[in-house]
């Protein structure tokens, strides 16, 4: 009978309010004060029954909810006779449920496009060449699927053959298509806009990379920030607190109308939903933006954020990085080409890829270990030699001597801004290169745009050598850039930063930079979303678009600022209609409802125009 009348309200609603419509006819139309009694007694029966349903179920977990002061309200008018506010009252109270419920379904909305976007099919390339449709929770890591023009790739893969241009605007927010060819990636939820590509499965359903954007959207949705926790707390008091009050208004002035009114005008419903939206909405513009935050607390520290750490490889600089200068220091430049190029292969840093891509080597050799060194480079060994192939500092740390001309060489490749590999063979260096990677186009705009948004501090820490590090400081304005720094020193700079009280953000790549991720209040990674940065950081920038930073710090305070508007809005009502009645003649139990209903309307909708809110260039 319950869930009969749970799922019936809207009608209950409509048949209450032409109970009134009637009853208002019988009176002033044919002067029928009996059919006008009837039909409003009739019309608060039927509203206050799903009311009174919702009163018992929250006092029987032992909470004073807002049903609970509606209905004793509209008792209190049936011992006074007031059918007619009785019934307007239930009839605005549903109404006002009615309206909160479809303005709330539309920010929901905003979100439920991201997980309707989720591929449902699959087409798998059978092993005689033949292709079926499977249901995406069959594809297994290592099957091959084709997608063609107008479809949606199901999986996180690599393009084995053909060629297309892909839309990618789920992941990043960006909405111009990027062309794939042959071992380019490509991720589950973006669509394939021409051509036809044959794809080798990496990562399926939740592990892929827009099922783990849906899911830290939900989750951030059903985070609660201190804010949210205070007025829940709050509104538990609260409530009961208007209950007695309004008791107590009865004992002295033994008016039953004011104290009934009072319960009513006290409802806290615009209080309790207004943070909540404004995160909601807010987080919401995020994802569409290809701007993951994760959760509302993330949101109140990424406001007031003053001082900002950047990594320069990948986050200041492009990451296209080409080699500018080689110098070789032993006559075997073949064996130096063949050396260094085995040992890059196995890294994957923008240096090394540099390197393979402009140095061809003459015969392939084979490395026989690797031993990664965070912040210096590799040490290998190819044919029996140890081969070292890094920055200064790794030369330096394993006692390898620099001549002098090897020293003037290196300070003049920094001085031009250039990164150093230097490369090493059993203890001699053989060749020193310099490799430049040109700054994001629009950076300086940019980061001027971040100052004048509040933040004090630009900083630059870097592996980088110090020269390089000089130059892009130079070039951006920055208040400090340090060179020659290993992920734990970066780590370390940052924790005296917040120790000097500043409250400090962190951009960078989400791989070496995870432990300054994790210690800056808010961790920015950048790139197009890898399992370290989703893990690590606060905010994931779906994309190496440098300006969302700037969308992204706007976003957080003017969802805050949301925030106090919506509780403002909430306790200046509250305040002006409690005021009213007690020292206006006009103000009854119909007015108020209608006033607090329109309120919850007021902070719903003002909360939404976060959903459009863009950044200005």
């Amino acid at each position: 009978m319950i869930r009969f009348i749970f799922k019936h309200k809207n009608k209950l609603m409509i048949t209450s309010l032409l109970l009134i419509i009637s009853g208002f006819i019988a009176l002033y139309g044919f002067k029928h004060e009996l059919v006008f009694n009837i039909t409003f007694i009739t019309a608060s029966i039927i509203g206050v029954i799903p009311i009174a349903l919702q009163a018992y179920q929250a006092l029987r977990v032992k909470v004073v909810s807002i049903d609970v002061l509606v209905t004793i309200a509209v008792i209190g008018a049936f011992v006074i006779k007031s059918y007619e506010e009785s019934a307007i009252v239930t009839f605005l109270f549903l109404f006002g449920a009615y309206l909160e419920q479809r303005t709330l379904q539309k920010t929901r909305n905003a979100i439920k496009e991201l997980t309707e976007m989720a591929p449902e099919k699959a087409t798998i390339i059978n092993a005689d060449g033949s292709t079926t449709e499977i249901d995406i929770e069959d594809v297994e890591i290592g099957d091959l699927l084709i997608v063609k023009t107008g479809g949606k790739i199901p999986v996180d893969g690599v393009v084995i053959s053909g060629e297309g241009y892909v839309n990618e605007a789920t992941i990043t927010g960006e909405s111009f298509a990027q062309i794939k060819t042959q071992g380019k990636a490509v991720y589950a939820g973006t669509i394939l806009e021409n051509g036809t590509i044959q794809i080798k499965t990496n990562q399926v359903g939740e592990d892929t990379v827009f099922g783990k954007i849906i899911e830290l959207v939900e989750e951030a949705q059903d985070s609660k920030s201190k804010a949210e926790r205070f007025i829940d707390t709050f509104s538990k008091y609260y409530t009961p607190a208007v209950l007695v009050f309004g008791f107590i208004v009865w004992l002295i002035t033994r008016d039953v109308a004011m104290a009934v009114t009072i319960l009513v005008l006290g409802c806290p419903g615009a209080l309790v939903i207004g943070i909540p939206v404004s995160n909601v909405a807010g987080i919401g513009n995020g994802a569409r933006n290809g701007i993951l935050i994760k959760g509302s607390e993330v949101i109140k520290d990424f406001s007031k954020v003053d001082t900002i750490v950047f990594d320069k490889t990948g986050t200041l600089t492009t990451g296209n990085t080409s080699v500018t200068d080689v110098k070789y220091f032993e006559n075997d430049e073949t064996k130096a080409n063949n050396y260094l190029v085995a040992v890059e292969k196995e890294s994957n840093h923008p240096l090394a890829q540099a390197i393979v891509s402009y140095i061809k080597p003459n015969d392939a050799v084979n490395v026989t270990t690797t031993n990664v060194v965070k912040g210096e480079g590799i040490i290998a060994e190819i044919n029996n030699e140890k081969v070292y192939v890094g920055n200064k500092k790794l030369i330096e740390n394993n006692q390898i001597t620099l001549s002098k001309a090897m020293i003037k060489t290196i300070n003049e490749y920094e001085t031009l801004g250039n990164s150093l590999v230097i490369l090493a063979i059993e203890r001699k260096v053989y060749m020193i290169l310099g490799i430049r990677d040109e700054l994001r186009p629009g950076l300086e705009k940019q980061l001027r745009e971040l100052r004048k948004d509040g933040v004090k501090q630009l900083i630059l820490l870097s592996g980088d050598n110090q020269g390089s590090v000089n130059v892009v400081k130079e070039q951006l304005h920055l208040d400090v850039a340090i060179g020659e720094m290993l992920p734990k020193h970066k780590r370390d700079y940052i924790k005296t930063l917040q120790e000097q009280g500043n409250i400090v953000a962190f951009v960078g790549d989400g791989i070496n930079d995870s432990p300054s991720l994790a210690t800056a209040e808010i961790g920015i990674a950048m790139g197009s979303g890898t399992d370290v940065a989703i893990e690590t950081s606060n905010v994931v920038l779906m994309s190496d678009d440098f300006a969302k930073i700037a969308h992204a710090r706007k976003l957080t305070k003017k969802i805050i600022w949301n925030m106090r508007q919506n509780i403002i809005i909430a306790l200046a009502v509250v305040a002006i209609l409690i005021t009213s009645l007690l020292t206006a003649e006009w103000m009854n139990m119909a007015i108020g409802m209608l006033v607090h209903e329109g309120s919850i309307l007021v902070v719903i909708l003002n909360g939404m125009r976060l959903l459009r809110f863009k950044r200005r260039n």
